[in-house]
């Protein structure tokens, strides 16, 4: 029978993405060429066939895994081939192999393992009375066990003994059986958690898990998640079981048992001990890793979709912003910035305990409100957040309230701040990150740490993107148990998070931080300073093509990053688009064909374009060109809608003039809210009150994706004042 070759690299990522291997091999050999994922996905559609960002990436991480386990399977092919016992059918299995458990499985009987009762047997010479267990042989077990007594073993019971524990390793290191018992376990295998005797868990986080048991098949990535913390911890005990059917039928498929053979009975007794003492405890370590690396990727992969949203999320551009981090002791910090987000004004007021000069603060914020014609505040939302927001209610809505009864007293005096001003709540999740930051510290060297905090509140509502991008990932608060997942992969996944996002929407070149530069593709940290400094040293560039002065920003670096750079009103007005330099060409000509230039009006463009397209095919029109369609149809949309901010899709941030008062809070209630965070088991949504309120899952309509950012209708329908809890329905 002739043997089919193994499956490349490329074939076998082609048929896990359900795309062509031709494609795949073009990622691969650009990947290869130190191309970025950014830089492949938006200027290399022809080569891909138009694969997109996510589907790229995936590519790159498959082929790094696949790589890695060739690296593996090279090392276990040399190990034991310098053994002396590297079979021909061993090698097929090897080679074939396409994970590394099944790799694993297979070097198991080989690989160098500590002191075991098997080795210890082996060097007393038992290995062949094993192979006598092993061969069900019809002699005496007795008589053929004295055979093998001598200093080290005095006795035919220890003989036995000895042979027995050789037998329970060879059938433990099998790979059939493993893979088998593995497999069942998986699929029939049943997770059992008990709360261990005297454990401390004062708020009962874990409650649920005390007395639980569930199929392992079944079990959701958030009970995964929860119950190895809870193990962590020192609460919770965790066992998983694996049916005796399940794992005696695996041996006994590759172990059989004669029952007419006077050694039967050794090979059972090998058997149980096997089972009880080697296999099950390592199947029960391989399914926690299984469902463990499976739960970590589902709450990576949440991180990943929520920071995406976040990072995504509609800036509010043209506002002159007031930041607020709240706090009592300390007082709450103040911060204004303009509309480029430079720093105008600081501050701290004393509105709550223990000075509680309330009048004091109102007076301060009047002032800084109109002197510097502010239209924006923005408050934290820790620790005395809703304490804050009555005090901006009052300041916006020139009205003094009572903070006991939350109802109106009077009008403040003297005359009010001008009525268009508008707060928000925003997140403040790493601000105190941030502040304590070498960025902050560079950014802002003679500002108190606690006032930094204000200033990336008060930016955050500006341009999400551009404040976010300065905190690590992990810091925001959008994920699902993050800190109990593989902090590699987290890293991995929410770096390139940033990455798409950042070189989805583009940078001005001239206004943005080291902070974002860095993850423009091609760039990193060390070139992003460069721009920085080269920027303040000469000026603002003038073009794109001024970029290559910098220091260190090479051809490749150009090439990689400057489709994604942006110079507004700069000397080409193409490179205020999302057009590469390397098709400006085609962009000219594709205007002078519409009787246009590069300085013609986005209006003539639009008309004109629109008429060239309707007398001549793309496909033809691209031929002419010597282009791609797909480069043809990006180039045509950059022309009438230039560095077209994708994020102008997103819903803007819901901005209120009073706070929600906590008689407002009665079933039945309808509000418009903001989607925080999204769980699996539902959605936290901001509606103006202390805490988040849940939307749980069975609330949400089938089919319904819900977004960080999105601002959805809602309806209270439970209230546990006791608990801080709010329980909310969709309203249709």
């Amino acid at each position: 029978m002739i043997k089919s070759p193994p499956m490349t690299h490329a074939e076998q990522i082609a048929s896990q993405l359900n795309v062509k291997p031709s494609q795949v091999t073009a990622v691969i050999n650009l990947l290869d060429e130190g191309n970025t994922v950014p830089f492949i996905a938006r200027y290399r559609k022809e080569m891909t066939g138009s694969l997109d960002d996510e589907q790229i990436r995936i590519i790159a991480d498959e082929l790094i895994r696949l790589r890695g386990l060739d690296e593996r399977r090279a090392s276990i092919l040399a190990s034991i081939e310098e053994q002396g016992k590297l079979t021909d059918e061993l090698r097929d299995s090897i080679t074939a192999a396409i994970t590394m458990t099944a790799l694993e499985d297979l070097y198991a009987p080989y690989k160098k393992k500590r002191r075991t009762r098997a080795m210890v047997a082996r060097e007393k010479g038992l290995e062949p009375l094993a192979d006598l267990i092993l061969k069900q042989d019809f002699g005496s077990p007795e008589e053929l066990a004295a055979k093998f007594l001598n200093d080290q073993v005095t006795n035919i019971e220890e003989a036995l003994q000895g042979a027995r524990d050789i037998v329970a390793e060879t059938i433990s290191d099998n790979a059939n059986v493993r893979a088998v018992t593995r497999e069942k376990a998986l699929k029939f295998g049943k997770v059992r958690v008990e709360k261990i005797a005297n454990a401390a868990d004062e708020k009962a986080v874990y409650e649920s898990y005390y007395e639980f048991e569930g199929n392992v098949n079944r079990l959701q990535p958030h009970q995964i998640l929860a119950i190895t913390r809870g193990e962590k911890e020192g609460i919770l005990r965790v066992h998983v079981d694996v049916p005796e059917r399940d794992w005696l039928d695996a041996i006994q498929a590759e172990f059989e048992q004669d029952i007419i053979s006077p050694f039967a009975d050794q090979l059972e007794l090998a058997i149980q001990d096997s089972a009880e003492r080697l296999l099950l405890p390592a199947i029960e370590r391989d399914v926690r890793r299984e469902k463990g690396e499976t739960a970590d990727n589902h709450a990576i992969q949440v991180f990943a979709t929520n920071l995406r949203a976040l990072l995504g999320q509609a800036p509010l551009s043209g506002h002159t912003v007031l930041g607020l981090d709240p706090g009592f002791r300390t007082g709450c910090k103040v911060a204004v910035v303009d509309a480029t987000g430079k720093l105008l004004d600081t501050g701290t007021i004393y509105p709550h305990e223990p000075k509680n000069d309330w009048k004091g603060a109102i007076n301060i914020l009047q002032d800084m409100i109109n002197r510097h014609h502010v239209t924006l505040i923005t408050i934290g939302n820790g620790t005395a957040s809703r304490e804050t927001e009555k005090l901006v209610a009052e300041v916006v809505n020139g009205t003094q309230v009572d903070r006991k009864t939350s109802k109106q007293v009077n009008d403040l005096q003297p005359a009010n701040v001008q009525r268009s001003t508008k707060y928000l709540i925003v997140s403040e999740a790493g601000a105190s990150v941030y502040s304590a930051s070498a960025l902050a510290r560079a950014e802002f060297p003679d500002l108190d740490v606690t006032i930094r905090g204000a200033v990336s509140i008060a930016r955050r509502a500006q341009d999400p993107l551009a404040e976010l991008v300065k905190i690590d990932p992990k810091s925001i608060g959008v994920g699902m148990y993050q800190h109990d997942v593989d902090q590699t992969a987290l890293t991995h996944a929410l770096d390139g998070v940033v990455e798409s996002v950042v070189n989805s929407v583009g940078v001005d070149v001239n206004t943005a931080s080291s902070a974002l530069l860095t993850h423009v593709a091609g760039i990193g940290p060390k070139l992003a300073t460069n721009i920085v400094t080269h920027r303040d040293t000469n000026g603002p560039f003038k073009s794109r093509a001024a970029l290559k002065k910098v220091t260190g920003l090479g051809p490749k670096a150009f090439e990689q990053a400057a489709g994604f750079m942006r110079i507004r009103n700069g000397a080409n007005p193409l490179d205020e688009s999302a057009i590469h330099p390397e098709s400006y060409a085609i962009a000219e000509s594709i205007l002078a064909r519409a009787g246009l230039t590069v300085d013609s009006s986005i209006l003539d463009r639009i008309s004109a374009l629109n008429s060239l397209i309707a007398s001549t095919p793309l496909e033809t029109l691209a031929a002419e060109l010597d282009c791609g369609v797909p480069t043809l149809k990006d180039i045509l949309e950059q022309l009438v809608r230039p560095g077209r901010d994708p994020r102008a899709d997103t819903p803007a941030p819901i901005l209120r003039s009073d706070v929600l008062k906590a008689e407002d809070l009665v079933t039945g209630r309808q509000l418009k809210g903001t989607v925080r965070n999204v769980v699996d088991f539902g959605a936290f949504v901001d509606i103006g009150l202390k805490g988040d309120g849940l939307l749980h899952k069975s609330q949400i309509p089938h089919g319904t994706v819900l977004k960080v950012g999105d601002i959805i209708d809602v309806e209270i329908q439970k209230i546990e004042a006791e608990r801080g809890r709010i329980g909310l329905g969709w309203v249709k």
